[in-house]
């Protein structure tokens, strides 16, 4: 495996990026705070979804953000984990993080763009991403890009955002996300536009089939989706043959 440059400072969206640094300071607790703590149980059932694939998996966890789902690959018992994301001050409180638990051997964080990895061909036995393939500048390239560096016989993990169908949960939820969670969201971090634009993501993101269908045509194989509290997050893996 190779870094080809790892200096590279690359943004998918400027302005995405950007958004990012900005609310860095406050992400980790927004996430557990409008999730009701949700969020860290998803992050362990996806990363328990490949427990045993992989002896001494080499990880690469693509839109990091603060590590999180870095640190809970921990229990793959990997060989090692890189992380990368788009936003400096993300990847600064993740480096933090990891220092803070004594996993800077494990674990390593760079800046990159997640549509040009820097990253030779077939690198990671594991290729992951939590909340962060809906922000990918071009998501068909972002994917092809995660594809690229997965070994044959690797494994891709997807946790993101989906659409709830169920009445009347589904009705909660988008009043929930469209109203509530933008102006609690602006009011702890400051950012006008954070927020609003997480709803849009979410409401935007081809959840469901049309990404199952995505994967495949990105060539990924063995597909599986794992919906979870009711639709608001799902788990999709993949195999690359």
């Amino acid at each position: 495996m190779k870094n080809k440059n790892s200096t590279t400072k690359k943004k998918e969206r400027p302005d995405v990026g950007s958004m990012f640094d900005s609310i860095a300071w406050r992400y980790d607790f927004l996430n557990h705070f409008l999730s009701l703590g949700i969020d860290r149980s998803w992050r362990r059932k996806a990363v328990a979804v490949l427990a045993g694939r992989h002896k001494d998996p080499v990880i690469l966890d693509v839109a990091t953000g603060t590590g999180d789902m870095a640190i809970e690959s921990m229990d793959l018992n990997p060989g090692i984990i890189i992380g990368i994301d788009i936003s400096e001050k993300m990847i600064e409180l993740a480096g933090r993080k990891i220092h803070g638990k004594s996993l800077e051997e494990k674990i390593k964080f760079d800046l990159c763009d997640s549509v040009s990895l820097d990253f030779d061909d077939n690198s990671f036995d594991i290729v992951m991403s939590a909340f962060g393939v809906r922000n990918f500048s071009d998501l068909h390239k972002g994917l092809s890009e995660m594809y690229r560096v997965t070994r044959k016989g690797g494994s891709v993990l997807i946790l993101e955002f989906s659409k709830p169908s169920v009445f009347p949960f589904r009705q909660v939820y988008n009043f929930y996300f469209r109203h509530v969670l933008p102006g609690t969201g602006r009011f702890f971090s400051g950012d006008r536009d954070a927020y609003g634009y997480l709803y849009n993501s979410v409401m935007d993101f081809p959840d469901g089939k049309l990404f199952i269908n995505i994967l495949k045509a990105t060539g990924y194989s063995e597909i599986q989706e794992k919906r979870l509290t009711l639709g608001v997050s799902t788990i999709y893996t993949g195999v690359k043959n």
